[in-house]
């Protein structure tokens, strides 16, 4: 049996395109494009990466984007005093601070600071709480795009077993609740979980966010059930001073057993950005007193 590759590229596609017809629908009902405000903090190249991927899709969407660029000596003080201009700024309907922040700033109060109605990363502990007690809510963009996928490729989520391998504030959690709220029954397994592929070989469908290379192998996993690999792990590749991505499934292994799984890079990926802008064209609705968009 070899797996079904669940294509995390063309549904982030399709979205991008759902969310390009929504944005000029806004514009022709409100006379202005949504804004999207990224704050970043030093030169991390990752994040620089990251951010720079969020601002060319908002660009493409024909939202708006504001790009805040600051030097790793920024204080706590002084991004606390640009978050608080941008959820003042009525251009700006989605403010993403891109982490992890320098040392010397507390991540947490950040966040905390940021407009909840403007959080379209989700971290904002009154969307956390309004999402755990199934009220409206912006989503956490990875959980959201790992719902989008197992939607689109099992339909209805109901009564089946999930476990989610991690919990973490930023996936773990999130998507437990969002699994929660499917009517799935939810395990949420981590590193104190006590014979952790028993538990995961029950599951229905498992989702992998621990940020351990090729932690769950193929033996783990349930045959037919449908895998979600979170992980994005860099490790040394075949070419000597080469390196790959991995996810925390070994691939290899469990698409062997799975009924479909998705690949890293390619899978939930493109999902995470898609679903940025989605939350963004939300948000900027919510400002305006318009009908959440259905994507």
């Amino acid at each position: 049996m070899t797996a079904k590759r669940i294509d995390g590229k063309a549904a982030a596609q399709a979205i991008r395109d759902r969310v390009a017809a929504l944005v000029a629908d806004f514009e022709r009902r409100t006379g202005r494009a949504p804004g999207l405000a990224t704050v970043l903090v030093g030169e991390d190249p990752a994040s620089a990466v990251y951010v720079r991927s969020k601002n060319r899709a908002t660009a493409e969407a024909g939202m708006v984007s504001f790009a805040h660029n600051l030097p790793d000596t920024t204080s706590e003080d002084e991004l606390l005093q640009l978050v608080v201009q941008l959820n003042a700024d009525e251009r700006v309907d989605g403010i993403l601070v891109q982490l992890p922040l320098p040392g010397q700033i507390n991540a947490t109060r950040v966040v905390e600071t940021i407009d909840p109605g403007k959080d379209v990363d989700g971290f904002h502990p009154m969307n956390a709480g309004r999402l755990a007690t199934g009220l409206p809510s912006l989503v956490a963009c990875t959980p959201y795009g790992c719902l989008y996928l197992l939607r689109q490729e099992l339909g209805s989520l109901s009564g089946l077993d999930a476990v989610v391998v991690g919990r973490s504030n930023i996936v773990g959690k999130p998507m437990a609740q969002l699994l929660l709220g499917e009517n799935c029954t939810v395990t949420v397994a981590h590193s104190r979980t006590r014979d952790l592929p028993a538990v995961v070989r029950r599951a229905d469908i498992v989702v992998a966010a621990v940020g351990r290379a090729e932690m769950v192998r193929g033996e783990w996993i349930k045959p037919g059930a449908t895998v979600i690999d979170v992980g994005i792990n860099r490790v040394p590749g075949a070419t000597p001073g080469k390196s790959k991505l991995v996810g925390d499934v070994n691939f290899a292994e469990a698409s062997q057993v799975a009924g479909a799984i998705t690949p890293v890079p390619g899978g939930v990926g493109p999902m995470t950005i898609a679903c940025l802008m989605v939350n963004t064209v939300r948000a900027a609705c919510a400002i305006h007193g318009l009908p959440a968009p259905a994507v």
